[in-house]
């Protein structure tokens, strides 16, 4: 019985001895020289004036998961475009269904506020 399952087993293994030991030897190896330039503001162009930890508006989380939501509409969009003609009128209907509760959705959080930045 274990026989069958070694290859799977193996494959486990080498996945997390990957998975572990590249970052802790990356970690080690990596030098660590930290100067003004490194430390200094990046991208946003001014210093930090708070914690990194502090909590982010409600809102922020609300638009990034209605942004996932109405992303993963064109994720189904393009495959069924490819194959609209081999599906008939069950994938048309059922793609129709689909887009009218993405709208029903998209409609109800307008409605409730959720795409206003105050």
């Amino acid at each position: 019985m274990l026989q069958n399952y070694l290859p799977v087993l193996i494959f486990i293994m080498i996945g997390l001895g990957v998975g572990l030991i590249a970052p802790i030897i990356g970690y080690l190896l990596s030098p660590k020289r930290p100067n003004p330039e490194k430390l200094s503001a990046y991208e946003c162009g001014f210093d930090a004036f708070n914690d990194a930890r502090a909590p982010f508006d409600v809102r922020y989380y609300l638009v990034a998961i209605l942004f996932v939501i109405f992303d993963l509409e064109t994720a189904f969009l393009v495959p069924w475009a490819v194959v609209f003609r081999t599906l008939g009128w069950f994938g048309m209907i059922s793609m129709g269904i689909f887009l009218g509760l993405l709208t029903v959705g998209f409609i109800y959080e307008w409605k409730k506020g959720a795409l206003e930045w105050e």
